[in-house]
C-alpha cells in the first residue's frame, strides 16, 4: 500500500482535499479512547494529523482493528478530511484502517520526547529519535544545504566530480589517517579529496566540486569533531588571488541565508528553528595577525604565529557580531607552520600563507587557500615540512605539465548545519555519527 500524501501537503492544499477522501500513512503518536469515539494522532515527518474512529462513521470491522493500535504502530488510513474540532485545524473521519506493523516490545525511546534524552541514548536508538519531527527536520535541512551547494556551484560553471576514498598517502602528510588493507598493500581512508580536486583542475575541468565522506583519525572528544563527516569541497582554476575563492564561499552562504527565509523545501524546519543569519554587505576579512591583536583586547593571549584555538574562534565570532553585525568572519594569511605543504606562501614573507578559515558564529566551518601550483616551490614546501617527496611523487607529477593558478576550500556539512540551527553538538547534525567510541548503529 503506497502513501498518497504527506500530512503537510494536505494542510497546504486543504481546499483540494476538504470533505474528500484521502489516504495517509505514518506512525501512531498518541491514542485517546473515549468509549464511543477514539482519537489517534498520526505522525509523519511533515506533520501531525488527528484521526477519528467513531461509531456510525467508521465501519465496525475497522473499529475492531483500531482496538489493537498501540503507540508507534505503522498504519495507513483512508477517510474523509474535515475541519477539526480541537487545536488541530483538520482531522480525518476514518473509513478504512490498515495496520502494517506494530512494536514487538515496549519502545526504549519515545520519539515524541526524545529531544529530552541524553545524546548517547538518542544515538543508540536513532531510528526512533529521528521520528521526532524536530530531529527529522535537521536532516531535511542538511539535505537542503547540500542541494544548495550543488546548485550554486553548478550555476557558477563548476563540474561535480567523484574522487577515490581509498588513497595511498595522507593528504596532510600526518598521522591522522585510518589505515586499511588494500589487496595486501598499505592504504588509507581519504582525509580530503584535495589532491584529486587539484588533479581535476589541472586536467582541464578548471572548476570542480564534490560532496563526499571525509575521514579524520583525531582522538577528539569535543562537540565539534567527528571521525567521519561529509565535506563540501570545491577547487577553481585561473584565480587572480585567494580572494576569488573567498568570494565564492561568501556567495554560497549569502544565497543560503536569503533562501532560508522562504524556501518551501524547508518550511517544516522553520517550525522548529530560527533560520535568520546576519551577513553584512561584505563579510569581514581580517588577517590572523590582526586577530592576535583583537584577542589581546579580550585578554586572550596566543603565541604569535600559532593557530586559533576553540576559545579564540568563539571570541572572534563575538567580535564580528558586535563590530560588523556579522555571523561570519574570514581569518586570512594563516601561519605556514600550521598549514599543509600545498598552501601557497606569501612571497615576501613566507612564514605566512594565502590560507584562510571562515568562522560561522565562532566555529570554523571552512578552510581554504590559494594552492602552490609551481613544481619547484612544492618541492621546497615538502622539504620545509620535513616530508619525503618520494611519497608524494604521484601528486607532484600533476604539476610537471602546465598548471594554472588555482585555489579551493573544504567545508564541513555537519558544522554548517550545527551553526545554522544552533545545535549543541555536531553529532546531532550527523545521521549516524562516528567518533572515538561509536561505530554502531
Amino acid at each position: 500500500m503506497l502513501k498518497n500524501n504527506f500530512i503537510q501537503d494536505i494542510y497546504d492544499k486543504y481546499q483540494n482535499y476538504l470533505n474528500k477522501e484521502i489516504k495517509i500513512c505514518g506512525w501512531v503518536s498518541n491514542i485517546r479512547d473515549l468509549g464511543g469515539v477514539k482519537f489517534v494522532l498520526l505522525r509523519d515527518r511533515t506533520g501531525i494529523m488527528q484521526l477519528v474512529f467513531k461509531k456510525g462513521i467508521t465501519p465496525e470491522e475497522e473499529l475492531i482493528k483500531a482496538k489493537d493500535l498501540v503507540k508507534e504502530s505503522v498504519i495507513c488510513i483512508e477517510g474523509i478530511l474535515t475541519e477539526g474540532k480541537s487545536s488541530l485545524k483538520y482531522e480525518v473521519q476514518v473509513k478504512k484502517l490498515d495496520i502494517l506493523n506494530k512494536p514487538y516490545e515496549p519502545i526504549p525511546l519515545d520519539p515524541d520526547t526524545s529531544t529530552e534524552a541524553q545524546i548517547n541514548v538518542r544515538l543508540d536508538y536513532r531510528w526512533l529519535d529521528v521520528r521526532n519531527r524536530k530531529i527529522s527536520s535537521i536532516f531535511v535541512f542538511e539535505s537542503w544545504v547540500a542541494k544548495n551547494f550543488r546548485d550554486y556551484l553548478t550555476d557558477n560553471g563548476f563540474v561535480e566530480i567523484f574522487t577515490p576514498k581509498i588513497v595511498s598517502t595522507g593528504t596532510e602528510g600526518g598521522a591522522e589517517v585510518f589505515p586499511v588493507i588494500y589487496f595486501g598493500k598499505e592504504a588509507y581512508l581519504a582525509q580530503s579529496p584535495q589532491f584529486y580536486k587539484q588533479l581535476a583542475v589541472i586536467s582541464g575541468l578548471e572548476r570542480v566540486f564534490e560532496i563526499g565522506p571525509v575521514f579524520r583519525a583525531e582522538a577528539s572528544h569535543t562537540v565539534r569533531h567527528l571521525a567521519e563527516f561529509h565535506g563540501l569541497d570545491f577547487e577553481m582554476g585561473y584565480i587572480n588571488s585567494v580572494n576569488d575563492v573567498m568570494d565564492m564561499v561568501e556567495g554560497f552562504f549569502r544565497r543560503m541565508a536569503e533562501k532560508a527565509k522562504e524556501d518551501k523545501y524547508i518550511k517544516q524546519v522553520r517550525e522548529f528553528f530560527n533560520l535568520d543569519v546576519s551577513i553584512p554587505e561584505k563579510i569581514p576579512r581580517i588577517t590572523i595577525r590582526e586577530a592576535y591583536k583583537i584577542l589581546e583586547k579580550y585578554d586572550k593571549h596566543l603565541p604569535y604565529g600559532s593557530d586559533l584555538d576553540t576559545e579564540s574562534e568563539r571570541i572572534l565570532g563575538e567580535y564580528a557580531k558586535k563590530e560588523y553585525n556579522s555571523d561570519f568572519v574570514f581569518v586570512t594569511e594563516y601561519p605556514w607552520k600550521v598549514r599543509p605543504f600545498y598552501t601557497m606562501r606569501i612571497e615576501n614573507d613566507d612564514q605566512w600563507t594565502y590560507g584562510f578559515d571562515l568562522l560561522f558564529r565562532g566555529l570554523e566551518v571552512a578552510t581554504g587557500s590559494q594552492r602552490e601550483h609551481r613544481y619547484d616551490m612544492l618541492i621546497k614546501n615538502l622539504k620545509d615540512k620535513g616530508l619525503d617527496e618520494k611519497k608524494f611523487k604521484f601528486y607532484l607529477d600533476f604539476f610537471k605539465d602546465g598548471t594554472p593558478p588555482h585555489g579551493g576550500v573544504g567545508l564541513g556539512l555537519e558544522r554548517i548545519v550545527k551553526q545554522f540551527l544552533n545545535l549543541d553538538n555536531v553529532r546531532e547534525a550527523r545521521f549516524l555519527p562516528r567518533d572515538t567510541e561509536r561505530i554502531t548503529p
